[in-house]
């Protein structure tokens, strides 16, 4: 079995330092071009947007309107729909679709964190309290020999990117 090994193709290899130049010049004017195809296509993408919001706008109130129709029917005849007592159903089935009440789970909404921290602490609730163990990675970079030859800890020095970045004049709109 033959195995296959990928590498990355290189289009052409400047050879020259006016040719390495002009590679820049082209990889600046792709760049360009790329701006303003995305901006062509978000130009088509706000006017389609805009075409249809009007009608959706019209069918999404429609929508809600039968919506909240259905619902107070429903609710009106809950009992027949779903049965009562331990029999209580959550879901009808009216041929054309089904409606369904879901009970949703608890949840906890917390306004101004700093001032109910410090009320939990002041009232001795600490266990409503969570504190948040994590490895201090700023202070392992500070003392890398400290954590050398730990497992799971890796310092990674000496990596070098390139970069190119083609010359461009900046204009502001007004």
């Amino acid at each position: 079995m033959a195995t296959r090994i990928k590498t990355k193709t290189i289009a052409a290899v400047p050879q020259s330092k006016n040719d390495c130049a002009q590679a820049i010049r082209s990889i600046g004017d792709l760049q360009r071009e790329f701006e303003r195809e995305r901006a062509a296509m978000n130009d088509a993408i706000a006017t389609i947007t805009q075409q249809h919001q009007p009608r959706l706008a019209h069918l999404t109130e429609r929508i809600q309107a039968l919506q909240a129709g259905v619902q107070a029917w429903c609710e009106a005849h809950r009992t027949e729909l779903c049965g009562e007592g331990d029999k209580l159903g959550k879901t009808a089935n009216l041929v054309t679709g089904e409606v369904a009440w879901r009970q949703r789970p608890p949840s906890v909404s917390i306004r101004g964190a700093e001032t109910v921290l410090e009320t939990l602490t002041r009232m001795g609730l600490t266990r409503f309290i969570r504190s948040k163990s994590e490895p201090n990675k700023e202070a392992m970079l500070n003392e890398p020999e400290a954590v050398r030859g730990i497992a799971g800890i890796n310092i990674v020095t000496g990596v070098e990117d390139f970069i190119v970045t083609p010359f461009e004049a900046d204009a502001e709109v007004a």
